[in-house]
């Protein structure tokens, strides 16, 4: 099994492309062959990217800069994705709130559901039936975590991306034998190779280098998981610890203390 190959007529779509694991991913596909559309907010960050990845490898590099939270604007991405054979796709945009829920801004939060799980919801929904009457395709869904247990002044964000996790793992087992692909990326802390000392955060400080995974790392791990349909990807020592105490560890004990630290983020 593999990703769908590079074609002159093919892209492959990756929202939240201007930074962090979506960059990183556009990057790695480009270095493939794959021509690509990028989506996030900021036009001119994408121009430059879809510029430099087009010269470096010859690939064809269109922007789409949209607000993912905006219902308009996802349906005329919609609508244009309409207008391309969509082989790939990477959902990889999303934001996060801290500190308690009814100190939230309550349009930021309304944001923040409308881009981690409505525009999935729906842009997943808009490439699925091409991709199976093609018989092959390949979904990516970046979850967290963070979605495995309930985590006090994280809610949002835990609300999603519990929703993006199962969503995405169930939709995994109902695609099998159907030549698509859907995987789940479920991330814990993931973060630039180098860090400049003053940009650190307390948990940069605190955890070792190399329990981390970089951006271009998780980038190479996703995409061979892809190619192979796996059900769930967890990039990086750090991740995958994360991941299976989740797992195993009272929610009683855990969740309170997750709660403590990230009150402590916001």
């Amino acid at each position: 099994m593999a990703l769908p190959p590079p074609r002159s007529t093919d892209y492959a779509l990756i929202t939240g492309a201007s930074q962090g694991i979506g960059e990183a991913i556009a990057r790695e596909l480009a270095r493939g062959g794959h021509n690509l559309i990028l989506v996030a907010r900021r036009a001119e960050v994408l121009s430059a990217l879809a510029k430099e990845l087009h010269d470096a490898h010859g690939v064809d590099v269109l922007t789409r800069p949209t607000d993912l939270s905006e219902e308009e604007e996802v349906t005329a991405l919609i609508e244009d994705m309409g207008e391309h054979t969509i082989s790939i796709l990477v959902n990889s945009a999303g934001i996060a709130s801290f500190g308690p829920f009814l100190n939230q801004d309550w349009d930021y939060e309304t944001r923040q559901f409308a881009l981690n799980a409505t525009a999935v919801f729906r842009l997943t929904h808009a490439v699925l039936p091409a991709m199976v009457q093609r018989g092959e395709g390949a979904i990516c869904n970046v979850g967290s975590a963070a979605g495995n247990l309930p985590i006090p002044n994280n809610a949002t964000y835990v609300f999603t991306k519990a929703g993006v996790n199962t969503f995405t793992e169930s939709l995994h087992y109902e695609l099998k034998g159907t030549g698509v692909h859907c995987t789940l990326l479920a991330p814990g802390p993931v973060r630039e190779a180098q860090i400049p000392e003053e940009e650190q955060s307390i948990v940069d400080k605190v955890v070792p280098d190399f329990l981390w995974t970089t951006y271009e790392d998780c980038a190479t791990e996703t995409l061979e998981a892809l190619s192979r349909n796996r059900r769930r990807v967890v990039p990086g020592p750090l991740s995958k610890a994360m991941n299976a105490i989740s797992q195993v560890a009272p929610t009683a004990a855990l969740s309170p203390l997750m709660g403590w630290f990230y009150r402590k983020m916001g």
